[in-house]
């Protein structure tokens, strides 16, 4: 895109957030260890074979990849701008493994069973991403190395760090903050941050 054609900052920040000093690291637990030789990333639940998708380190780090800036936005309320993400499309993911068609939502599973869940909708965009790496680097352990999730239009937890899993579901269920009474979708146009903000529809029954 043309510089002229970027959007400024000021008219990209959503209501609530502001652009800190350096770029702030939040996370839970502790960083993990990375292993590359027993590393595997799988895709399961409602695939449309039945079958669960094993991809090993090597086989996962030489998929096809793309690139995605994006701005990224903390639900503590900072925003870091205009990152440069690389990595494996969703896209590429379900061409490889595809979803079950009654598939509606998605579970983001990393280490230490973290979780997060997102709607079918905003896995499929095309700026949703498996990154690899940031702004031309590997991603730092701290920020999710060796492989982090990247939703940007969604607040940050749900961009999962140091991911291994995708499972497909026919049902929704909260992750690991949802149940702990973060909003369901996330939403940081709409300021959904906490679960008693969501409306009728927005959360699993």
């Amino acid at each position: 895109m043309d510089q002229s054609e970027t959007p400024l900052e000021g008219t990209r920040l959503p209501p609530g957030q502001y652009v800190p000093r350096g770029q702030p690291v939040i996370h839970y637990g502790r960083v993990p260890t990375f292993r590359p030789a027993t590393w595997e990333f799988h895709v399961m639940g409602a695939t449309a074979t039945g079958e669960q998708y094993r991809f090993s380190w090597q086989r996962f780090s030489e998929l096809p990849r793309t690139t995605v800036m994006a701005d990224f936005h903390c639900v503590t309320k900072f925003s870091i701008m205009g990152n440069e993400w690389c990595g494996v499309s969703a896209a590429t993911l379900m061409e490889l493994a595809p979803p079950a068609p009654e598939t509606r939502h998605v579970m983001l599973w990393a280490e230490y069973g973290y979780s997060a869940n997102i709607r079918m909708s905003d896995f499929a965009r095309d700026d949703t991403l498996f990154a690899l790496e940031l702004d031309g680097k590997p991603i730092a352990p701290e920020r999710g190395f060796p492989v982090r999730a990247v939703v940007p239009h969604l607040y940050a937890w749900k961009s999962v760090k140091w991911v291994r899993a995708v499972e497909y579901l026919v049902e929704d269920k909260r992750g690991f903050w949802e149940e702990r009474g973060y909003h369901n979708i996330a939403d940081p146009w709409r300021e959904q941050r906490y679960s008693y903000q969501e409306e009728p529809g927005e959360g699993p029954p």
